[in-house]
């Protein structure tokens, strides 16, 4: 007998994996910023370098697990949505075949172990991660939905991350522009 749920940990895993590894990224990074802008002595007037270090990390990888907790819900919300529109599977069957996706990501995350020092191996990861189980997940649920309704949940799931991470970009950018204006040149 097969246990469905011998893979339910991999997702809360793979978070922490990859909290960490960029959590570690970002601890380094922001230790050199300190240094260069005079801040890092007086924070070493408190902590120890060791203390410092795994306050920053505890901080930043909270951070970061947040924002991939949350890309998470957004990316199975989306996914589900479309699986509501598209399919006509009432057992859960195409559902199941997407969670066997959860392993790619895992592999990922052990992979952005060794991408540490530099951010852009960390984000290639990443990405390749994010794609490698897109393409993993469409392939699986194909073989349970006409090529019509895959196509449907194909569209409808690159159409909402793009108007998505549009508008974060754009809120970015506006943000940005908002603050260079309001300084005092």
């Amino acid at each position: 007998m097969k246990n469905p749920y011998v893979y339910g940990y991999l997702p809360f895993i793979t978070i922490i994996l990859f909290s960490l590894t960029f959590g570690l990224y970002t601890v380094t990074e922001s230790i050199e910023i300190f240094k260069s802008i005079g801040v890092y002595t007086g924070m070493r007037e408190f902590l120890s370098e060791i203390q410092l270090r795994v306050f920053l990390l505890i901080v930043f990888a909270l951070c970061y697990f947040m924002l991939f907790s949350a890309l998470k819900l957004i990316g199975e919300t989306i996914h589900e949505l479309a699986m509501l529109f598209f399919s006509r599977d009432i057992d859960g069957k195409t559902v199941a075949e997407a969670r066997g996706g959860n392993v790619v990501f895992f592999f990922g995350a052990l992979a952005s172990a060794f991408g540490i020092q530099m951010f852009m191996v960390l984000m290639i990861i990443f990405i390749v991660s994010v794609i490698v189980y897109f393409v993993f997940v469409i392939y699986k649920i194909s073989n349970h939905m006409t090529l019509g309704a895959t196509i449907g949940v194909l569209v409808f799931e690159i159409a909402l991350w793009s108007v998505f991470i549009t508008l974060i970009v754009y809120v970015v950018f506006k943000l940005y522009n908002g603050i260079l204006a309001s300084l005092p040149i």
